[in-house]
């Protein structure tokens, strides 16, 4: 579920004036699918884009994005920020997805970008499995033109879910997982999880 989506043409029809969107949210919110949606518009607009992606995530494909619901986009998977920045030459829209497991560096590759006149789309989670703040996410909210919220609905009471619960016990920041290693939920419902898991820690 997206909330308070922003008016595409109103922002971005204005020629060579770059700008930073930012799409967070949890897991199973729809934050690439979202990515997708806009860069294929971009696409059709015949504006010249490139979408890049974290090398570390092979989940369903090396060279593509691709949604929970199996939409895909062709992508370029990249190591750092910097080879973000030494890739985008000659480019009216970039799209970055899964940003959250990028360098801080980022941040300023994002700001080059547009400065330069190029639209930048970030998507990626603003929270961790711990609740905290993920990598650049929250300085890329800061210094966006636009942020846009979506929300998974969470799996125990139907509200809408913010959060990343982990199923598997791994204390690993960076663990790239699906349904059987992470449910959305929402902030009542995680909470009363993580204190039930404190309370047999502790037991």
């Amino acid at each position: 579920m997206i909330l308070n989506r922003f008016s595409e043409n109103n922002i971005y029809n204005r020629s060579n004036r770059g700008a930073i969107e930012v799409i967070c949210g949890s897991m199973f919110s729809g934050k690439t699918e979202e990515l997708i949606r806009r860069m294929k518009r971009a696409q059709f607009a015949k504006q010249k884009v490139e979408i890049f992606k974290p090398s570390i995530d092979v989940r369903y494909a090396d060279d593509s994005v691709v949604s929970h619901d199996q939409n895909s986009i062709p992508s370029t998977p990249v190591d750092n920020s910097g080879n973000i920045l030494l890739l985008s030459g000659d480019i009216d829209v970039v799209g970055i997805d899964e940003a959250q497991f990028f360098d801080d560096g980022l941040v300023q590759v994002c700001n080059r970008l547009a400065n330069q006149g190029i639209r930048v789309i970030v998507a990626g989670l603003d929270m961790d499995f711990k609740g905290k703040p993920f990598g650049p996410i929250p300085a890329l909210c800061a210094i966006a033109d636009d942020v846009t919220k979506v929300h998974a609905i969470c799996v125990e009471c139907g509200s809408l879910a913010g959060y990343s619960y982990r199923l598997v016990k791994n204390d690993k920041l960076i663990l790239l997982g699906e349904k059987d290693e992470y449910q959305p939920l929402c902030r009542t419902c995680y909470y009363k999880k993580e204190s039930d898991a404190a309370s047999r820690k502790n037991a």
